[in-house]
């Protein structure tokens, strides 16, 4: 796999070292969810409002870094192509992002969108995730 001309070989199953990088990594983002959560005390009752509240105000990315392949109201699917930490620290440590995204980043967005609406479900496609794909595609929606 060549990613931005290196080609890295990264392991579906980090080291005791990796495993203990990626736990702090998770400690430090879920502690800024909190506070985020408890600080801003917002609710969304609706998908548009899943955009900027979660992904520009609590991820803080930028509108050109949010590719919006659909919006509905109950449904929105995004492709993220921002300068991600966690994709970054994967490479570092050569751990894969298919393990390090589902630690890390997938536990704290469940735990803010829960924040957010107890019934906002939050699914990243891991087929489609950095650096395999050019962006990692995400879907929120409404649970019935």
């Amino acid at each position: 796999m060549s990613v931005a001309g290196k080609t890295w070989s990264l392991n579906s199953k980090p080291g005791l070292l990796s495993k203990l990088v990626l736990f702090t990594a998770l400690a430090i983002f879920y502690i800024y969810g909190v506070f985020w959560c408890i600080a801003k005390r917002s609710s969304v009752k609706d998908v548009s409002n899943v955009l900027k509240v979660f992904y520009y105000d609590f991820l803080r990315l930028r509108r050109e870094h949010v590719i919006v392949e659909k919006v509905s109201e109950k449904e929105l699917v995004t492709v993220c192509v921002n300068p991600c930490p966690i994709l970054k620290l994967s490479l570092l440590l050569r751990v894969d992002t298919r393990y390090s995204c589902r630690l890390v980043s997938e536990t704290v967005c469940r735990f803010v969108l829960r924040c957010l609406n107890p019934n906002l479900v939050f699914v990243r496609d891991y087929s489609c995730i950095r650096p395999y794909s050019t962006g990692c595609r995400e879907r929120i929606y409404f649970k019935m």
